[in-house]
Order: structure tokens, then C-alpha cells, then sequence
């Protein structure tokens, strides 16, 4: 089974085409890369996958499900390439929250959280206030967001944008960790470098 079926789909800003008739299938289970530079429209598909904006023309299924269907983002976690929260919360409380907002309660997301915070090596982090945080820290809070709930389809929209050399190399350990659980990732980005290290397939 595909996690994901793109097919003919078509997106235009006034007579501009940032997408025309695109055409992709990425099996479950596996990671993928969309590959290109700054401006050709991977973040366009992202937002069309997610149900943030619609296609002008084609369709897009997430698990079976149109994404005109709500049922479409169950199980689905993204992050986009800048994460942002509001300052004030705590990294904990930006991972409560996003638990809570998957149904989790008590001993189970307090569990999860405390995962999520050890693989993203900010245990030490979780109750400064974002404002107080550096951009790589942000970053990784928005990371361990993606371990919260269970999610079998992750997206993640240039994830290693704001990531010093040990964050890339943290981040493409959890994501082999993620595939090992069968979980399929989407990636965007146009770090050919990196993407070869862990994709199976590219577009």
C-alpha cells in the first residue's frame, strides 16, 4: 500500500504554476525525499497534502483518504522548516500540548514527552520558555513534537534547516529509528548530501 498517491495535481498562483501535473507514489514504510531548490514548489505541496491549501486540479490521498477528508491527517505529524510556538511555553509545554491535542492523558504522554526530550537530547531544556531558546533549540523542540502520539506518516518540510552538525546527525538517526518502526517519512529539501545518506527514494 502507498501512504501517499499524488496524481495530476496542479497548483497555480495567478498565471504562475508553482506545480503542473505532479505525479507521485511513495510507499509506506519508506523514506523519502522531494528534491529541488528554493522555489520550486515543495513547500506548495506539502501545505496541498496537508489540507492548508487546495489543488486547482488532481487529487491527493494520505493513507487511503482524500485529503478533502479529515481522516486524511490521522496519524499524520509535520513540522515545517522554521518550527515556531508561542514564546512563553515551555519545551515541555509545547510537547503537552501537541499530546494533548492526539488524545493523550496522564501516564502515557508523560512517558512519551520524557522519550521525546531523551532522543532529542533537550531533557535539560524542557522547562526554559522558547523565547529563551537558540534557533537549533527551537528547532529540535519542534522534532521531538513529530515522537508525540502515534503517528505512522511524518513530514518534514527541510528538517535540517537551523541544525548544527550534530543536530543533522541526530535527526538522521531518529528517522532511520522511525522507519524501523515502519513509520513512512516525507522529507523536503535541497541538501542532496544528506538526503542520500537515509532516503530510499527520491522525485
Amino acid at each position: 500500500m502507498n501512504a501517499i498517491e499524488i496524481r495530476s495535481v496542479r497548483k497555480s498562483y495567478g498565471a504562475e504554476f508553482s506545480l503542473k501535473d505532479v505525479n507521485l507514489n511513495i510507499e509506506t514504510g519508506k523514506i523519502f525525499a522531494l528534491l529541488g531548490p528554493n522555489g520550486a514548489g515543495k513547500t506548495t505541496l506539502v501545505k496541498l497534502m496537508l489540507s492548508l491549501m487546495y489543488c486547482d486540479a488532481g487529487e491527493i490521498k494520505i493513507n487511503g483518504h482524500l485529503t478533502s477528508k479529515a481522516s486524511s491527517r490521522e496519524g499524520v505529524a509535520f513540522i515545517p522548516e522554521k518550527f515556531s510556538f508561542f514564546p512563553y511555553y515551555t519545551v515541555r509545554g509545547v510537547l503537552e500540548f501537541f499530546g494533548k491535542m492526539k488524545g493523550l492523558r496522564g501516564p502515557l504522554l508523560n512517558d512519551q514527552i520524557n522519550s521525546a526530550l531523551e532522543e532529542l537530547c533537550i531533557t535539560d531544556l524542557k522547562n526554559r520558555k522558547l523565547q529563551s531558546l537558540s534557533i537549533g533549540q527551537i528547532q529540535r523542540t519542534g522534532l521531538a513534537s513529530l515522537l508525540i502520539g502515534d503517528n505512522r506518516l511524518l513530514i518534514l518540510d527541510e528538517p535540517f534547516s537551523g541544525l548544527d552538525p550534530i543536530g543533522m546527525r541526530d535527526l538522521k538517526e531518529i528517522l532511520k529509528k522511525q522507519k524501523a518502526q515502519g513509520k513512512t517519512i516525507f522529507l523536503n529539501s535541497h541538501i542532496l548530501s544528506e538526503m542520500e545518506l537515509i532516503c530510499d527514494d527520491v522525485a
